[in-house]
């Protein structure tokens, strides 16, 4: 087996816990465990709760993270995160990062550059490194930002039109550009990327870790849930895209079902709000994200699990929590639209409705917490598709050799 030198760019790193960072970080362990040399360049934890913690070094710094060289960048942080914010959190990261990723694309000579996106501003860094190292240049584009942000208003219409534009430059320079679900690729090769270059690298869950049968009991006790208690858990990221208020929605609807307990755990900018929107319901029980290691238990201490979308941001993003969700063997109640990315992979392991739509929600909740079998026979569906469709271990494998590919095909245009 070749042995790699990787280089990824990236603002989002363990230990936040959540998202990219998660997926970030367990990639470059996992091929540092392999024994290829891997660095990454990064900013201070500081998602979803939009803080770099107390106490975490000022400035520039390096450490190592399970057996991965990890160069620290300071970042602006907004406060409250809305467009101006975001984007000059993206511009003081790229700024910050450049001469760090610059220097060690010089120093450690790799096999490849891979930028992490939906970050845009950053993103010519990462060709500017390939190209000054001769190394190839990789985008991985877990979120579809511009598009989303578009599509959920978050952007006014001129400003999301020339991010748009100025994303569709930055996308076709690249030697490889990988999407996590295939309508995100269709869109990308409408935005004019190459089809020989792109590649599927979807997300991934540790299934040995994650199943069903870890006992959650804990968590229950904590939450209040007495024998016969279905919980429903929400458990993520608590921003906008995710349009959370549906879930105090369905709560309220739900709310005289005394056996039904709605448990929303996470942290992050649409915290407060969903907060003030469940006040007074004692169907609902509120907590914060939980550490790595408590996450089987957490999730397994669920009865179904739910996963609200945005109709806006339907295809442009997969949420990242659902791996968990299906590896835990329990049913999952999605926001989302038929013909959908994330409505393919619930049907079947879960019941699906439209999304926004807080009636329709509570009455899937209702239906299912009424019919213990049809939710074992769905959680049994789901956990299969985890198995068969997001096992870490053929999902990076498949990344390892289309990354050696790409350094043997770069070793042989020299």
């Amino acid at each position: 087996m070749r042995r790699l030198k990787l280089l990824v760019h990236g603002v989002n790193y363990p230990p936040d816990m959540l998202g990219i960072a998660k997926y970030t970080g367990e990639m470059c362990a996992w091929l540092a465990a392999r024994g290829h040399e891997v660095a990454v360049v990064t900013a201070p934890p500081h998602y979803p709760a939009w803080k770099v913690p107390d106490g975490w070094p000022k400035g520039w710094h390096e450490e190592w993270r399970d057996g991965v060289r990890t160069i620290r960048c300071p970042v602006h942080v907004p406060g409250r995160p809305g467009a101006a914010g975001r984007l000059l959190h993206q511009a003081s990261f790229a700024g910050a990062s450049a001469r760090p990723l610059l220097r060690a694309a010089r120093c450690m000579r790799p096999d490849a550059v891979m930028g992490i996106a939906p970050a845009t501003l950053p993103v010519p860094l990462v060709r500017l490194a390939a190209r000054t190292s001769g190394a190839a240049s990789w985008l991985h584009v877990q979120d579809l930002e511009a598009d989303a942000a578009l599509g959920l208003g978050m952007l006014p219409l001129w400003l999301g039109r020339a991010a748009r534009a100025g994303e569709r430059w930055l996308l076709t320079g690249f030697d490889r550009v990988s999407a996590i679900t295939p309508p995100m690729a269709d869109r990308l090769a409408a935005k004019g990327v190459a089809r020989d270059r792109l590649s599927l690298f979807g997300n991934w869950v540790d299934t040995a870790t994650i199943r069903p049968d870890v006992d959650g009991g804990a968590f229950r006790a904590a939450w209040g849930a007495r024998a016969g208690t279905v919980v429903a858990l929400y458990a993520g990221s608590m921003g906008e895209k995710q349009g959370l208020g549906v879930l105090a929605e369905a709560a309220r609807v739900l709310k005289d079902r005394g056996e039904v307990l709605f448990v929303l755990a996470g942290a992050g900018a649409g915290r407060a709000a969903l907060e003030d929107a469940v006040e007074g319901l004692q169907n609902v029980r509120m907590t914060g994200p939980v550490a790595e290691a408590d996450l089987p238990a957490l999730l397994a201490a669920a009865d179904l699990h739910l996963l609200p979308q945005r109709a806006g941001a339907a295809d442009l993003l997969l949420p990242s929590k659902l791996a968990g969700m299906l590896a835990s063997g329990r049913p999952v109640v999605a926001g989302a639209a038929p013909g959908t990315s994330l409505a393919a992979e619930v049907e079947g392991a879960g019941l699906c409705v439209a999304p926004e739509d807080g009636e329709a929600l509570a009455r899937a909740v209702a239906d299912l917490a009424g019919d213990a079998e049809r939710r074992r026979t769905l959680g049994a569906a789901a956990r299969a598709r985890a198995c068969a469709r997001w096992d870490r271990e053929t999902v990076l494998g498949g990344l390892e050799r289309e990354l050696t590919a790409l350094a043997d095909a770069r070793d042989l245009s020299r």
